[in-house]
């Protein structure tokens, strides 16, 4: 049951919330950050670990290449300046889950600074600021119940351990739950046009904590910030957007009641739809930092930054850019297909495919009704599966092929969303279906005319009422025309030649 001491439409207009997230990315690599574990999810617990990332004294570590080189991908994607030297440091903290009771991270000198991702908050773009992109080894993972059974003891999987982790910092310029959600979106989206990680949450692979405080709104010129509580176990956009709004009432609620906010940690509760307290926020010199001396200063040449920056692809955002303005699609359809790098990848073969297929000059024409049948027609069958795009049947060719024959009239819109269910079942070439059906559309004037001619025999009352002024009564006819051909009738001749025939 939902808490309901606090009331979520609580106005708060008098404060702001001022917001910075931290999303922790597993990169995609084969092994772990600093020894040669494997890295596969889902494998038996303890069963991917060694001396190395279990804290066995003796063993030293060794940075993987492939971890370094995603993190600086991804710094050059947010825009942020790279730190050309840079080093690794000791986090020192006692917790079950971290075998040497310290983490090798970075502090002082992160990989990157200053960066920038711009989003969108109804219609108008905002830049959130990136503080900081940082490496780091993962920790273990403690497990306190096995599947509903709750356990009066913790157990530890060491499996985790080790992983490389990229922390991505934000300053504090988000200033809502919805703004959060847009920068979680869009960053996810990023990470996965670059492809440095997979950012499934369910796997753990993109995990957030948020760091949220309210001030009054008369002391946002002043840069003056409130007491700030940090909300960790957010699985989920959803409970970070629930979570944010929760925290938010609370902390208004308290300033209210002429309290103060105490600075902590809090866990988010999702059955019960609150915050709850884990322990006082520790503050940076409680981890007492100082640098790894187990692993050297790492220098970055030009020719190494310019070879990672040549490798990023065309980014989501510039990619969204390109769409309107060289297929001309409107923002909507630009935003939708380029939320995630296969769909519009998907698109931009299709069109491709489909220029051996139209004139130059229909291909510009085609790119738009051809956006519509992905984002709507496509991706509704897709969603209904639970399936991506990466493992939809219909190739992208295929589905060119089926709407440019809805834009030539040789079938209507109806025959071919018939076709597409054949195509999303079996993968078929949609002239094949087609053939085997009978369904190629009638365009022939003389049989649509004969057509015609049974409806108004056999329908006389909305002949009549057509006839009397009531237009809408074009409508019925149009059906019985398509319903007797089958649905095979060309709908905009069927229309000229009633009308014709009608007198109107």
């Amino acid at each position: 049951m939902r808490n309901k001491t606090l009331n979520m439409d609580t106005k708060i207009a008098e404060y702001q919330p001022v917001i910075g997230l931290e999303v922790h990315v597993q990169l995609k690599t084969n092994s772990k950050m600093f020894c040669s574990c494997p890295t596969v999810f889902g494998a038996i617990p303890n069963t991917n670990i060694c001396p190395v990332c279990t804290g066995q004294p003796g063993v030293l570590p060794v940075a993987n290449r492939k971890a370094v080189e995603l993190s600086i991908k991804t710094a050059l994607a947010l825009g942020c300046t790279i730190n050309n030297l840079s080093i690794f440091a000791r986090k020192n903290y006692f917790y079950p889950d971290l075998p040497k009771n310290y983490q090798i991270s970075q502090y002082e000198s992160p990989f990157g600074m200053d960066g920038v991702l711009e989003i969108d908050i109804h219609g108008k773009a905002k830049k959130i600021r990136i503080k900081r992109v940082h490496l780091e080894e993962d920790t273990g993972k403690l497990l306190h119940s096995i599947g509903s059974t709750e356990l009066d003891y913790s157990l530890i999987d060491f499996n985790r351990s080790g992983l490389p982790l990229l922390e991505i910092v934000t300053e504090p310029d988000i200033t809502s739950p919805e703004e959060a959600w847009s920068y979680l979106t869009g960053l996810r989206n990023l990470l996965r046009y670059i492809d440095v990680s997979d950012c499934d949450m369910e796997k753990g692979s993109f995990r957030c904590d948020a760091n949220i405080s309210v001030r009054d709104s008369a002391m946002a010129d002043t840069g003056k910030l409130g007491i700030k509580t940090e909300i960790k176990n957010l699985n989920s956009f959803k409970a970070v957007k629930d979570a944010l709004g929760y925290e938010i009432n609370r902390q208004v609620k308290q300033l209210k009641a002429g309290k103060e906010v105490v600075q902590e940690t809090l866990l988010w509760n999702d059955r019960q739809g609150r915050t709850e307290s884990m322990r006082t926020k520790e503050s940076a010199h409680d981890y007492r930092y100082f640098p790894e001396p187990d692993l050297p200063p790492f220098e970055f040449s030009g020719n190494l930054l310019e070879k990672l920056k040549g490798e990023l692809p065309e980014l989501p955002h510039q990619r969204k850019k390109r769409f309107i303005s060289e297929y001309l699609l409107t923002d909507y359809d630009a935003d939708v297909l380029t939320s995630a790098k296969g769909l519009a990848d998907y698109f931009e073969s299709g069109v491709n495919a489909a220029k051996d297929s139209v004139p130059p000059d229909a291909s510009l024409k085609f790119a738009k009704p051809f956006a519509n049948w992905v984002n709507t027609e496509l991706t509704g069958r897709l969603n209904a599966r639970g399936q991506t795009i990466e493992g939809c049947s219909v190739s992208a060719g295929y589905l060119a092929r089926l709407v440019v024959m809805v834009c030539e009239e040789k079938i209507s819109n109806n025959i071919a969303k018939q076709v597409l269910d054949d195509m999303f079942e079996t993968g078929r070439k949609p002239e094949e279906i087609i053939r085997e059906k009978g369904l190629t559309q009638i365009s022939d004037e003389k049989e649509i005319s004969g057509l015609i001619d049974k409806v108004i025999e056999e329908n006389p009352i909305p002949v009549e009422e057509y006839r009397g002024g009531k237009k809408q009564a074009l409508g019925a006819l149009v059906g019985a025309v398509m319903k007797k051909s089958g649905g095979r009738a060309n709908p905009q001749m069927v229309n000229r030649i009633l009308r014709t025939k009608l007198g109107g």
